[in-house]
């Protein structure tokens, strides 16, 4: 299982907070040292879909400027730039399996669909 995101946000030390008290094993991939490839948002995208990934409630998305807002409507642009700006990820993104099991963190979700061992 990979958790994607960044260390520093809240969201992300929640979730991971969460999993290692269940005794669940991840690996870690820090946007900011690791990097984000456009293959990695597009991966992103395409299992959960564009409004799920892009964090439009964070500072990074409203400090854009209008342009570039409307430009995110266009599945292509948004991935380039949320590529270049990770913070526009919603946070943590959690892979398992090859599958997008998690973005952001919810209990009850983590709940119903982590379970160790």
């Amino acid at each position: 299982m990979v958790v994607y995101g960044i260390p520093n946000c809240n969201t992300v030390k929640k979730a991971r907070t969460w999993l290692e008290d269940n005794g669940l094993d991840y690996t870690f991939h820090n946007y900011k040292k690791e990097g984000v490839s456009i293959e990695m948002v597009t991966r992103f995208v395409d299992k959960k879909g564009l409004d799920i990934v892009l964090n439009k409630r964070g500072t990074t998305y409203r400090k854009l400027d209008e342009t570039t807002k409307d430009q995110m409507t266009n599945i292509d642009a948004a991935i380039r730039v949320m590529s270049e700006n990770p913070s526009m990820i919603k946070r943590p993104i959690i892979v398992r399996d090859n599958a997008v099991v998690a973005v952001g963190f919810d209990e009850n979700h983590f709940k119903a669909t982590f379970t160790a061992g």
